[in-house]
């Protein structure tokens, strides 16, 4: 076994001033892992928009009254409070997993040689939204769950969900300038498949904000709108998405396209029917909370696969030159 070498008082110093260069110069993770990193981020991204739902669908929003502490002297819950409690206070220990998971990405993406400063600042990306999303979230449990912050907060945490997927994507391609894999007419068509998933995303949280679900057993503000009228717009967007989806697909058969744009969208069309089934039985069962936690993970798994689509539609070679580190220490290499 190689004898790990011992670590001076200068080394010390520069682990504390950075970190990040500190590792980077003693360790090359293989891009399997870094990938592997991108990957568990984005899992954990999706993870929190579903228990943050059963957080709201067993009635837990205020389950810790205030923020950032569960209540007013205590950090964590005490022994006169309940399973909503338990519930609320779970859901942001959460957020220190994914801050994990998250920060286990950016160290990967700084250490491998060679040094990718897009994968690094895509990894900062979801750190701050992140950041931005728990304040927001405190917000929302200060202003009462008011509907309007709830949509907010769950509008933030797609964002996260895209730059993640966006990582994700990067970690598997060079950093060569990209080479559209379709036509002009293709990538419009699926630029309009975007803006309607994200209107759609969007009408979704109006559905939440207006209907029964309120996320707490207390009197909860709610948007002073018909959630059923709403419910079916929603209904017409996705209607949209699905056209678009199964239009795009023709298309791309029809242009001859690669296999990757055609087995994404393939797999798109596959998550949209199921969402939909989800979608029309919890809309006659008068929304059970099982199913709208089911619906909701659907959202994020519709989002993840629109882009994945979109990303699809290109390629990225690897750069023709090496792009050299930030610092002078780390040992510029071949990548695998």
């Amino acid at each position: 076994m190689e004898r790990v070498p011992n670590v001076t008082r200068a080394d010390a110093v520069a682990a504390l001033r950075n970190p990040l260069s500190f590792i980077a110069a003693r360790w090359t993770p293989e891009p399997r892992t870094v990938q592997r990193s991108a990957l568990s981020a984005l899992v954990m991204s999706v993870v929190i928009v579903v228990t943050g739902g059963a957080v709201r669908l067993t009635g837990s929003g205020l389950g810790c009254p205030t923020w950032p502490k569960c209540t007013a002297n205590s950090l964590a819950p005490t022994g006169e409070m309940n399973f909503h409690s338990a519930i609320e206070f779970g859901n942001r220990m959460l957020t220190y997993v994914l801050c994990a998971a998250i920060g286990w990405a950016i160290v990967a993406a700084r250490s491998e040689k060679p040094y990718r400063r897009s994968l690094t600042h895509l990894g900062w990306a979801q750190f701050w939204l992140v950041m931005g999303n728990a304040v927001l979230g405190g917000i929302v449990v200060l202003v009462g769950l008011n509907p309007y912050t709830v949509a907010a907060h769950f509008l933030l945490a797609s964002a996260l969900i895209a730059v993640a997927v966006v990582m994700w994507q990067r970690t598997r391609e060079g950093d060569g300038a990209p080479r559209p894999l379709v036509g002009k007419p293709v990538q419009q068509m699926v630029w309009f498949l975007v803006l309607a998933t994200v209107l759609l995303i969007a009408v979704g949280t109006v559905v939440t904000g207006a209907g029964p679900h309120a996320g707490d057993s207390s009197e909860v503000e709610r948007i002073p709108i018909d959630w059923e009228t709403v419910a079916k717009l929603h209904a017409v967007l996705a209607w949209i998405v699905v056209t678009l989806t199964f239009a795009l697909w023709f298309v791309l058969k029809a242009v001859d396209a690669p296999k990757d744009p055609l087995a994404r969208t393939r797999e798109l069309f596959l998550v949209l029917l199921a969402q939909g089934v989800i979608g029309y039985v919890q809309y006659f069962t008068h929304l059970p909370e099982i199913l709208v936690g089911l619906h909701m993970l659907g959202s994020g798994l519709i989002w993840i696969w629109v882009l994945r689509v979109l990303l699809a539609l290109r390629e990225r070679p690897e750069a023709v030159a090496d792009l050299p580190g930030p610092s002078a220490e780390v040992t510029v290499g071949t990548r695998a």
